[in-house]
């Protein structure tokens, strides 16, 4: 019986452990977490709760579950080294090492690889260390978009238009995020329609999961603060109702020539999960970022369709062996709503910013699957946090039918919550569809 690690307490890590415990094989589940989260708990055979920095610790939770290997789910352990720790013990992660993860914990190190071996993708870009030419760069753009170098948490990048509204203001924020971290990332603004495209890597062979389209703005409509993600959608074909297959092609090409370029670079092999934001503009596919693991909520528009047995998927991940792996997805579509406090993403000052860290009741949710993201379970119930709650998602053989699961099964929560209703609605896909037609040239 395979004994297996799982590092995370979220969401997204909750479809891990549900994806790996469905193995045919019944493999027996040891989740070290930074908070215990009640639905992988349950999952599991053994638990430990601390920090992601503390490698000694998550050494002896793994010598004493004796596990084969390892799952990586945030970002955070990856940038601590944790692939890294658990190699010196002959233990292998689905997860990249330290110096591998820089494709998402440095945007500096992505856009300068993607420059050095020639990938087309790259919006224009230049990365600052100073302020010497950065006013004169700023003004050559039409629109700007700025970026720290580190991990922000999916909420560090500046847009002109929503952050910031000119080229003065442009050159402050910049020289503030100079300060702050030593360096800036300046790009066009890019116009288009956003996909997420998260595929598996072994190093030599890369295959791509079905595309998502998440959802980062707290409200309907696509207005207010960005959050860590509101919700998510994938349809039943495999693309999304304003991608192209050529569209989700070339994010695959791009991602396998970044993948070449990284063993080049590093002498490494990437084994784990390159998740591309792309966006779909008048010229073409470019690439907003890299994730150097699953998206959230994104992965749990995936797994749950995942056919292939997901535990033989990490080994082949792992052995090098993804060539000779049909990995299969359901033809389903797919819709994630996170059920948040009411006062998620709002000033502290806000009347709703009490409804954090209040009990919720989770009623009849039918046919929806719940993925716990940042809850604590006592004795008398379950209750929030200041973040997300509960991924909520509805999978079917329409969008339409899979968004109706979903919001029937948000309004058997009650507490101060909120969702938005409009993920995966006619609506909004019909202003991406509406959106995209102006922005792409007709044939």
């Amino acid at each position: 019986m395979v004994r297996i690690l799982l590092i995370g307490n979220g969401a997204r890590e909750h479809v891990l452990a549900e994806s790996l415990v469905n193995s045919a094989g019944r493999p027996r589940l040891f989740s070290y977490m930074k908070a215990n989260n009640p639905g992988i708990a349950a999952l599991s055979a053994g638990v430990a709760v601390g920090s992601y920095g503390d490698l000694d610790r998550i050494g002896r939770f793994c010598r004493e579950g004796a596990v084969d290997f390892a799952v990586i789910g945030p970002e955070d352990p990856l940038n601590l080294g944790v692939a890294d720790h658990l190699k010196t013990l002959g233990i292998p992660s689905v997860g990249p090492t330290k110096s591998l993860a820089r494709l998402e914990t440095s945007k500096t190190f992505t856009r300068n690889l993607l420059e050095k071996y020639g990938i087309q993708g790259n919006p224009r870009f230049r990365v600052f260390r100073d302020e010497s030419g950065l006013e004169a760069f700023l003004d050559g753009l039409d629109g700007v978009v700025l970026k720290p170098d580190g991990l922000t948490g999916g909420k560090g990048v500046l847009v002109q238009g929503d952050h910031f509204q000119d080229k003065k203001e442009a050159l402050s924020r910049a020289k503030d995020i100079l300060k702050e971290s030593g360096s800036v990332v300046v790009e066009e603004k890019l116009e288009g329609e956003e996909f997420s495209l998260q595929c598996l890597s072994d190093g030599k062979t890369v295959v791509a999961t079905p595309p998502v389209q998440d959802h980062k703005r707290r409200f309907v409509g696509d207005r207010g603060p960005n959050t860590g993600g509101m919700g998510s959608y994938s349809a039943e074909d495999h693309l999304l109702p304003f991608l192209k297959k050529e569209d989700v092609e070339e994010g695959l090409r791009i991602t396998r020539a970044v993948a070449g370029a990284l063993y080049r670079e590093t002498g490494e092999y990437y084994k784990g999960v390159m998740y591309g934001g792309f966006i779909v503009t008048r010229n073409g596919v470019r690439l907003l970022e890299y994730n150097a693991r699953f998206g959230d909520p994104e992965a749990m528009n995936i797994l749950p369709l995942l056919k292939t047995d997901f535990v033989e998927v990490c080994r082949a991940v792992i052995e090098g062996t993804l060539h000779s792996l049909d990995v299969v997805f359901d033809g389903k579509a797919t819709v994630c709503k996170y059920v948040v406090p009411k006062g998620y993403g709002l000033p502290a000052d806000h009347p709703d910013a009490r409804s954090t860290s209040a009990k919720i009741d989770v009623g009849d949710v039918k046919g929806a699957r719940l993925y716990y993201a940042s809850v604590d379970q006592r004795p008398d119930g379950l209750y929030m946090s200041t973040s997300r709650a509960i991924g909520v998602v509805g999978i079917a053989g329409t969008l339409e039918q899979a968004e109706r699961i979903a919001e029937e099964a948000v309004s058997a929560i009650r507490g101060p919550v909120d969702h938005r209703p409009d993920i995966g609605t006619k609506t909004l896909l019909e202003q991406r569809i509406r959106h995209m037609a102006k922005i792409r040239p007709a044939k």
